[in-house]
């Protein structure tokens, strides 16, 4: 089955063509970050108008690149939710708008389930069940995964996700927009032993997270130290990124173990942070674990992984009605319940 996929929960406009949930055919990304950066972070209205500019090109340029024309394509997948409504709408609507037109079943699902489904795109993806740790500018969670359309919720932040305390923390230092990449370029020239901060374990035998306090002391650190950022910069991005993997790291290396999966993964634009999978790997290989990362491309938000996500939930029967609609923050079914640990 050829499936189209479609993302634009926040600002990457995105469209895939996907066969049979496994092999990508072309996947085309539109950023918008020259368009934030100046701001520090996204503005909501600026990227719902730049998904309006580039829906038509990015559709096009996908199946141009895939090699098919509309009539071949069998099903669409788009992201309902999670991500910003203005956002979210303009792919929603671009999607059932084409289904409905070409008269081919579509189906909505969850920007998180799709980074779980990230995983499949890949030539050795694990077997089930594994743990995922799906890390991102929106979210950290960790999930149980028992299926391609089934995971429970482990444990999530209940603040900050760590990829929003790397922008924030960027935007501190002078960094821009967006954060992740430059905080672990200027980590490399740093010692993360010079300037330290507390770990956010929070409970070490529970999965959630809280990012909102390390975010708090690095900002405290520059007001009592003025002139630190020329000084220390290198320093306080390696010592700020060293608290932030040790927790992500042993939170899902003990999910694993407790339980039982001897397979693990990292899903999500944080997955792609070098120590985080140099820390993660040496762990994980220390304890007999195997661990599963997608490519860097398919780390960030894609509509690759939506289409695989959306092959599952179509050859199982299940689609979309018109008058369904996105959601901001609301949880889907796959991830309603929170597995006792």
């Amino acid at each position: 089955m050829i499936i189209l996929g479609i993302e634009t929960s926040c600002d990457e406009t995105a469209a895939a063509v996907v066969a049979d949930g496994r092999q990508i055919l072309s996947s085309i990304v539109a950023s918008q970050i020259e368009v934030h950066h100046p701001y520090g972070g996204v503005v909501p209205e600026l990227a719902s108008r730049k998904h309006m500019e580039n829906i038509v090109p990015v559709f096009r340029r996908a199946l141009g690149k895939a090699g098919v024309d509309a009539r071949q394509i069998e099903g669409v997948a788009v992201t309902r939710g999670p991500g910003l409504v203005g956002a979210l709408l303009v792919g929603f609507s671009f999607a059932k708008a084409f289904a409905m037109s070409r008269r081919i079943p579509w189906i909505g699902v969850s920007h998180l389930e799709g980074h779980l489904n990230s995983l499949f795109l890949e030539s050795e993806p694990p077997p089930f069940p594994f743990v995922a740790l799906l890390v991102s500018g929106g979210h950290t969670n960790i999930y149980h995964v028992t299926d391609h359309t089934a995971a429970r919720l482990l444990g999530q932040t209940r603040d900050d996700a760590a990829g929003e305390a790397f922008d924030k923390v960027a935007k501190m230092l002078g960094l821009g927009y967006p954060g992740g990449r430059v905080i672990s370029q200027l980590a490399d020239r740093g010692d993360p032993d010079t300037v330290s901060f507390t770990r956010p374990y929070l409970n070490k035998d529970e999965f959630d997270f809280s990012f909102s306090g390390i975010k708090a002391a690095v900002s405290r650190y520059l007001h009592k130290h003025p002139g630190s950022l020329q000084t220390r910069g290198p320093d306080i991005a390696a010592g700020f990124q060293e608290a932030v993997v040790e927790v992500l790291s042993y939170k899902i290396l003990h999910a694993a173990e407790q339980m039982n999966c001897g397979h693990l993964a990292l899903v999500g634009g944080v997955a792609a942070n070098r120590r985080l999978r140099e820390v993660v790997a040496g762990e994980a290989d220390r304890r007999g674990l195997q661990l599963h990362i997608p490519s860097a491309a398919l780390c960030g938000d894609n509509a690759a992984m939506i289409a695989a996500a959306g092959y599952h939930h179509l050859s199982a029967g299940r689609q979309s009605s018109p008058e369904e609609d996105v959601y901001s923050r609301q949880a889907e079914p796959f991830m309603n319940n929170r597995e006792s640990t």
